[in-house]
């Protein structure tokens, strides 16, 4: 899919680069997973050749994230029990989601902001935020930032690499596998201390 969208992008003009950029980060949000990272960093290529300006470029990918975000917030706060109860939705986990909510209740908002680092999980966090119905405006204004800030590294990273922008996609699956890894520990950790504890409560 990624060579696909890398040589239809090619042959656009700069104003259909930026709603092609719009619509792939929208609907990582609707339809992952999606390729839409290792895309973007693609596009950070035609930056640095002059094709499409970077603030142009930074705001329709912002956008698309947002909108995305915003849409799958709606069918959280909507759908999100007869989603979790009907389990037709296949690529949201039911522990990604039951994980997502507990970030929720210990982290709030903060959660909104990591959203965009959190790869796997960015369809989960916008439907929990829904489900949870976080505060819509701070919703919007935290998502916007979070997908500012990494779609600038993203772009940023193409604009640098330039022809060798496909190492960036093995910098990205390393990023997802670590994090994966980390989660893993994290939830391991957390089950051992309060297995720990409870163990201790039943002793004394």
């Amino acid at each position: 899919m990624v060579e696909y969208a890398v040589h239809y992008i090619q042959g656009l003009p700069p104003l259909g680069v930026l709603l092609f950029v719009c619509c792939i980060t929208l609907a990582e949000n609707i339809f992952p997973p999606s390729p839409s990272d290792t895309i973007l960093v693609f596009c950070g290529t035609l930056v640095g050749l002059g094709t499409v300006g970077f603030i142009p470029m930074l705001i329709m990918a912002t956008l698309g994230s947002v909108i995305g975000f915003v849409v799958m917030y709606f069918v959280g706060q909507r759908y999100g029990a007869k989603i979790i109860e009907s389990r037709r939705l296949k690529f949201l986990p039911l522990e990604s989601i039951r994980r997502a909510e507990e970030w929720f209740r210990r982290y709030g908002y903060w959660v909104i902001i990591a959203n965009r680092f959190l790869s796997g999980t960015r369809a989960v966090i916008s439907i929990v935020a829904g489900i949870a119905e976080m505060n819509l405006s701070a919703t919007i204004i935290l998502s916007a930032i979070s997908s500012a800030i990494w779609n600038a590294v993203l772009l940023a990273a193409g604009w640098v690499l330039g022809q060798n922008w496909l190492q960036m996609d093995m910098y990205l699956t390393v990023y997802g596998r670590t994090l994966l890894i980390l989660g893993a520990l994290v939830v391991l950790g957390v089950w051992l201390y309060r297995w720990r504890n409870q163990h201790r409560q039943r002793q004394s």
